[in-house]
């Protein structure tokens, strides 16, 4: 099974990436394990992941809030609530794609994450979209099914 970082088909290293529709909105996340920021003997695993918002409805939306989950293989949770994302509550008109790159750190070499974000439309309707589950498994442990 091949790793999160990738895997090669015909010596093209495809990324893995997970993809997530409510209504009109899908959420792609792609997940990268930092080896060079990350320290077995430290316990420290350290993982980017880009998120693409991707409008197809009729409406542009705003980004006002997110609610993460994350997961490590030793039974530890996390919950993280805030406004908007990375710093900002971007609007994302119909028909375009918002797109950021963050980060977690995990004390275990694999774990999970999932979430939502809460959007309002241009009418004034709020509601969550789901952000996919996705698996943060470091070449450090064998790929686990969380």
């Amino acid at each position: 099974m091949p790793d999160l970082e990738g895997f090669v088909i015909n010596d093209i290293e495809m990324p893995i990436s997970f993809e997530q529709r409510t209504k009109d909105v899908i959420v792609r996340v792609e997940p990268e394990f930092l080896a060079e920021q990350s320290s077995v003997s430290d316990s420290r695993f350290i993982w980017a992941y880009t998120v693409e918002i991707d409008n197809q409805g009729t409406k542009d939306l705003q980004v006002t809030g997110r609610f993460w989950q994350i997961a490590d293989s030793r039974g530890q949770v996390q919950e993280v609530r805030g406004s908007g994302v990375v710093g900002e509550q971007p609007t994302i008109k119909s028909g375009e794609v918002f797109r950021y790159t963050s980060g977690a750190p995990l004390t275990a070499p694999s774990g999970m994450m999932r979430g939502t974000y809460r959007v309002e439309a241009t009418d004034g309707e709020s509601y969550d979209i789901d952000i996919p589950a996705f698996v943060l498994d470091s070449p450090h442990e064998g790929l686990v099914l969380n």
